[in-house]
């Protein structure tokens, strides 16, 4: 009986994790100013939906 060498392949390599989004940091959500009145002055900030991900906290460029 004639014997044969199984050779079996590396595992893949993991996935390479995506960049987090520049303009949120990975969140998501980004400080929008909040401007009121008729000369529309900045009273605050709020948190507001990343318009460069939509939301997903990833670089969508990478």
């Amino acid at each position: 009986m004639a014997t044969t060498k199984r050779t079996t392949k590396p595992p893949p390599p993991p996935a390479a994790e995506p960049a987090p989004c520049k303009p949120c940091g990975g969140t998501g959500s980004v400080a929008i100013t909040v401007r009121v009145g008729r000369k529309h002055r900045p009273v605050g900030k709020q948190d507001g939906f990343c318009l460069n991900c939509f939301g997903s906290g990833t670089d969508p460029d990478a």
